[in-house]
């Protein structure tokens, strides 16, 4: 057998090895460059470009939609409710790119929505107002949510919402809702069902000024505690912090003061969201964490009767004569009380007033807001939109004899007199300079004669005593830097100060001492402000006045809140009594003042307590036709018992006439009602079994004789 052999046959493989090989090299060559070059991106994406990525990615990617929480309860001491939250479900629906697709047209090159997306939005909301029939309350037909109002809520354009956040279609579902809704969530992927509150406010309407209302939070960055919320939102990191636009939010009283506390913590949804800030889907949900509840200090039963007196003895005014005539311009009536030794408000009236649960819809009707714009404020802390009596006077006016006994004790501490110090009133004197004097004279002109001590010019409410043995002996000794050693003295009782209570909108008082030294002479500003007629300040001053006299120059807090709880009814703070300042007196200095706040008080001749009062009646001018007038405001002061004060209580009733027949008969309610509910002795008055009827008892019924307290 012949063996095979080719000579040529290597020769031929080697010749064609070389262009293989160069093909072999150059794509091994590519491959190393193109590596190269896609590891070079990959290091400029993740070192340089990484963090820039990853914050459009976060940004891009998904968003934070709030939820709003529970909001807490305000409650009266007694634990009724005042403002109080419902729990309501609420539809929303998520804006996705389906419903937002667009076409441009070629010849206009206007740009419109897409026949696909039009019609889906359209079968979405006929098909929503269809359920809403079937399963929904019963409604007025002017109430029936129709395929265009759900069009409406859905908000296509995005003009109301951004395209990411949900849009409310319809608020207080109801069971039959709720249910079909959770279990077609197959049938509409972009709805959620979400808990939301509806404020309501007691229909009682118990201390409305002070317990505030509510507005949206896109009407309420007026103030500044949303403004720096706002600011604080751009930057901080925590969804639980952010508020929604028509969320309600605290915007006077004290649900503007704890507004934090009774928000609680929203929860949110975590939506993604594409390039064109639409929602693609929900992808975790962090429900809300209710509000706190707040307990106030108001008992409910003396706020109702302290408003109940107030309008009962503004009609009085207007029907029966005193010093013969009628107060017909009495319209506005204004009570603090105040506990002495711990601060507690138990009742702080401003009347007239509203029902605040015309605040809880978002919306307030012009001819609802021109109603109550003249007394939707607290007129106990502020003068402002408080009430407006018949000459347009507001609820700050001037003290006139209240202010009596911190005139004598500035006039004992200044050395001026002593409690053995006598005068004899003759009725009027004269201050300024000679031939130029300005005469005053005591309330009615009356001459009181001679008094034996500084107490009783304060009983007997000596105008010319005040002028004679302090406002111008202040004069003498200081010259015009006497008005600020008045102010002084003043801002030390907390009148030219705000008192602390902490409510929104708390005023300084009107200082006019300072303006009168200005514009006429320091000597007729201490003269006139030595009885009373030099500062215009607010009833809740005025108690605080009162109760710095009860308390012999301790100053107190007023306090409005007790305690704050969570919803499992855990204290999570508690407020207690708090000195503000102190003023130290000799003893007999307060001995003597407490003592001549005696005057006679008709309201009070049955009252079964020693009390200290002071009566007051300032004039305060108003013009009619270029004509000008006084009025009389009724102003009143008291504490009680005199020995060992519980009560400080201060009532004004603006164009009220002399405040003996105007504002004492209120407070003699207000002290009845706090004897009644917690005894001024200590002992209240309602844990007392009645008096039974002793000839029915002897007639063997039994029967007893009704309380008459």
């Amino acid at each position: 057998m012949k063996s095979i052999f080719r000579p040529d046959a290597r020769n031929e493989d080697q010749s064609a090895n070389p262009s293989l090989s160069l093909r072999i090299n150059i794509f091994f060559f590519g491959t190393f460059i193109i590596f190269c070059i896609i590891i070079v991106r990959l290091a400029i994406v993740q070192f340089v470009e990484g963090p820039t990525l990853t914050e459009v990615e976060t940004s891009r990617d998904t968003k934070n939609v709030p939820l709003a929480s529970i909001r807490g309860s305000i409650l009266a001491k007694g634990g009724e409710k005042l403002a109080y939250s419902t729990s309501v479900q609420t539809l929303y629906f998520s804006l996705t790119t389906d419903y937002t697709e667009t076409v441009t047209d070629k010849k206009t090159k206007l740009t419109s929505r897409s026949p696909e997306a039009t019609a889906k939005a359209n079968q979405l909301a006929a098909d929503l107002a269809a359920d809403f029939a079937k399963y929904g309350a019963k409604v007025p037909e002017d109430e029936v949510i129709t395929k265009d109002a759900v069009l409406k809520a859905m908000d296509l354009d995005s003009k109301v919402y951004s395209g990411f956040m949900l849009r409310p279609i319809k608020r207080g579902l109801v069971k039959e809702e709720i249910a079909y809704f959770m279990e077609h969530k197959d049938k509409y992927p972009n709805l959620t069902v979400s808990e939301e509150d509806e404020r309501h406010y007691d229909p009682d309407t118990v201390a409305v000024q002070t317990v505030g209302y509510i507005k949206t939070f896109k009407k309420a960055d007026s103030l500044d505690i949303y403004k720096n919320i706002l600011a604080a939102m751009k930057n901080d990191t925590d969804p639980g912090l952010s508020y929604r636009s028509d969320e309600f939010v605290g915007f006077d009283g004290l649900e503007l003061q704890y507004q934090r506390e009774l928000r609680g913590r929203n929860g949110y949804l975590t939506v993604g969201v594409n390039a064109k800030n639409m929602a693609e889907g929900i992808e975790a949900i962090v429900p809300p964490v209710k509000g706190n509840d707040v307990w106030t200090t108001i008992d409910k039963n003396i706020q109702l009767k302290t408003e109940q007196a107030i309008l009962d003895q503004i009609k009085w005014v207007h029907r029966n004569p005193v010093q013969g005539k009628v107060h017909p311009d009495a319209k506005t009536g204004y009570a603090v009380a105040m506990e002495v030794d711990t601060g507690n408000i138990v009742a702080m009236a401003s009347m007239e007033d509203y029902d605040t649960n015309i605040w809880t819809t978002g919306t307030l009707p012009t001819e609802v807001y021109n109603q109550i714009q003249l007394n939707y404020q607290n007129g106990t802390v502020t003068p402002i939109s408080s009430g407006r009596s018949g000459h347009n006077f507001d609820s700050a006016v001037f003290l006139g004899s209240v202010i009596k006994p911190l005139t004598v004790l500035i006039g004992l501490n200044e050395g001026f007199i002593t409690t053995r110090t006598t005068y004899t009133d003759k009725g009027s004197t004269t201050f300024g300079r000679a031939g130029y004097e300005t005469t005053v004279r005591n309330a009615g002109g009356h001459a009181y004669g001679f008094f034996n001590s500084p107490a009783e010019a304060i009983e007997k409410s000596s105008n010319v005593f005040m002028i004679d043995m302090v406002g111008k002996k202040l004069y003498e000794k200081y010259g015009s830097e006497g008005v600020n050693v008045w102010d002084k003295y003043m801002r030390e009782f907390g009148l030219g100060e705000r008192p602390g209570s902490g409510l929104p909108n708390e005023h300084k008082g009107l200082i006019n001492y300072v303006k009168e030294a200005k514009s006429g002479s320091a000597q007729s500003a201490l003269v006139f402000a030595s009885f009373g007629q030099q500062g215009r300040y607010t009833a809740l001053q005025l108690a605080q006045y009162a109760s710095t006299l009860a308390n012999q120059g301790v100053r107190i807090k007023p306090q409005l809140v007790s305690k704050i709880t969570d919803q499992a009814g855990n204290t999570v703070k508690t407020f207690g009594r708090e000195v503000l300042n102190e003023v130290k007196f000799d003893k007999a200095y307060w001995r003597e003042v407490i003592k001549g706040m005696n005057t006679s008080v008709t309201a009070f001749e049955d009252f079964p307590y020693d009390f200290a009062r002071k009566t007051g009646t300032s004039q305060q001018q108003y013009t009619v036709k270029k004509s000008s007038y006084l009025a009389d405001n009724g102003v009143f002061i008291a504490f009680a018992p005199r020995e060992n004060p519980k009560l400080a209580v201060a009532v004004v009733i603006p164009e009220g006439g002399f405040g003996s027949n105007s504002a004492a008969p209120v407070a003699r309610k207000i002290f009845d009602a706090y004897d009644w509910e917690y005894g001024l002795d200590g002992i209240p008055k309602k844990s007392i079994p009645p008096v039974e009827d002793k000839a029915k008892q002897t007639a063997g019924d039994g029967a007893a004789v009704e309380s008459t307290h």
